[in-house]
């Protein structure tokens, strides 16, 4: 972060300081809220949790050199005590971003925002230095987090926003103003709290309303929800996607035999051919999205396709593609899923399972209210259509309406199966698994799928 004396910091976050000796001491390393991350010249962040409250670490974390506590309660160590440290630690953020100067790209979307983001920095960082979050920090306290950790030397914040409710990314955006916004598509993610696909686009069109005229909107051509958002800014609007009429585009796409995707990259500034390390098809669209921000900033299509061409996955547990010794593939997206992100995972275990045997472990995807059946039952019989060898369908009800769906729509109801829990569907695949199979294991983040990807990961299967 920036340094910035204690003085600095309350009067910014309209604080009271207290047990602080000499307010003229600065902040000059990070702003965390997790008590493991504190180093010399930290500020520590503590918030009240359902099981955990910061405030109790105070005394450890001045120990381990933590300058300050952001508090809304006295600790006994130097502190800033504050009503509402979420609120703080966004004002915090506002001031911060606006005393660098980077220049600021914010996105968001219902699938895809964690790999676009992964791959919009890579492309940038080629070029600059450049801040990006780690994982998915894009509520109000993670993406403030990240924020804070911009300095005078850096060029470009990238930042995703997600939202749960309409006024979620307009807040967002309002402590971290973009100067180029992204909004990726429209889906069903959420879904059971907005109540629709329209009120998820009036949420996530929010991202580009306050974009600066000498700002740029970059919008999916693609969908033709996000591609109406465009007289909701005063921006320009740069189209991507595989449409004729974007202007970032891809041409000749097709999927290399191990289920990468190549195509051609056309830009304003020329076209270069494109071969990602990534796996799936639906990176392509997520490429464009990419190519157009870094356009917008200044590179030129071979720097873009360069880099887009060496940048791989810096998230854990996104398509991470794992070759064991006995031949068998695990492919873990277990972090979370929707129905886009699923179709899409599904398609890219067809594209890399050609001429083997593939796995689809699935669980349930959350959050789809009234859409959850129906979106369910789709899954499953999407998974047969594409060829997929075996669904195991692993959880509770939702799991039997991916099983349900599979069954229905197979020819003899051999195609899945359905099971209890993590640890059933780790037995089932040590048993069955031979090599050479290719397996996928994707659900929504509270079914704890990761554990079986990395079961397999650790395991090996004999010839059979």
């Amino acid at each position: 972060m920036i340094a910035l004396s204690l003085a600095e910091i309350a009067a910014v976050v309209g604080g009271q300081t207290h047990d602080i000796p000499d307010p003229s001491v600065q902040v000059t390393g990070p702003v965390v809220r997790d008590s493991r991350e504190v180093v010399p010249g930290s500020l520590f962040a503590a918030f009240v949790g359902e099981h955990v409250d910061g405030h109790d670490f105070a005394p450890q974390v001045a120990e381990a050199g933590a300058v300050a506590v952001l508090a809304s309660r006295p600790v006994g160590v130097p502190a800033i005590v504050v009503e509402d440290v979420t609120k703080a630690l966004g004002a915090l953020a506002r001031h911060v971003v606006a005393r660098a100067g980077a220049n600021l790209v914010a996105l968001t979307g219902s699938a895809g925002k964690t790999s676009t983001k992964d791959l919009i920095a890579q492309v940038l960082s080629s070029k600059a230095p450049t801040i990006w979050p780690e994982g998915n920090l894009n509520n109000e306290i993670g993406l403030p987090l990240t924020a804070l950790r911009v300095t005078h030397d850096t060029q470009y914040l990238v930042l995703e926003m997600g939202a749960r409710y309409i006024g979620d990314i307009r807040y967002l955006t309002s402590l971290t103003p973009p100067k180029i916004g992204l909004v990726l598509n429209v889906g069903t993610a959420h879904i059971g709290e907005f109540g629709g696909r329209e009120q998820i686009a009036q949420a996530k069109g929010e991202i580009i309303e306050g974009l600066p005229e000498d700002g740029a909107a970059i919008l999916n051509a693609d969908d033709p929800l996000v591609r109406a958002m465009a007289p909701r800014t005063k921006a320009k609007v740069v189209l991507f996607g595989e449409s004729a009429e974007a202007d970032v585009r891809a041409e000749n796409v097709r999927l290399t035999d191990s289920g990468q995707p190549s195509f051609r990259l056309h830009t304003p500034s020329g076209a270069c051919d494109v071969t990602m390390r990534l796996y799936g098809e639906h990176h392509v669209s997520n490429a464009l999205a990419a190519a157009a921000v870094a356009h917008e900033l200044g590179m030129s299509a071979e720097e873009i396709a360069t880099a887009l061409s060496e940048a791989g996955t810096l998230s854990r547990w996104r398509m991470e593609v794992t070759e064991r010794p006995d031949g068998v593939t695990i492919v873990n997206d277990a972090y979370n899923a929707n129905p886009e992100s699923m179709r899409a995972a599904l398609r890219a275990l067809a594209a890399m399972g050609k001429g083997r045997r593939t796995w689809a472990v699935l669980g349930k995807m959350a959050e789809l209210g009234d859409e959850a059946l129906a979106e369910h039952d789709a899954v499953g019989r999407l998974a047969v259509r594409l060829n997929v060898s075996k669904l195991v369908a692993v959880g509770g009800i939702e799991a039997s309406w991916l099983q349900l769906g599979a069954y229905n729509e197979g020819s003899w109801g051999e195609e899945s199966v359905h099971v209890s829990d993590a640890q059933a569907a780790i037995d089932l695949l040590r048993s069955e698994l031979r090599p050479g199979d290719v397996v996928l294991v994707k659900a929504s983040r509270s079914v704890g799928l990761e554990n079986v990807a990395q079961a397999l990961v650790e395991g090996e299967v004999a010839a059979r």
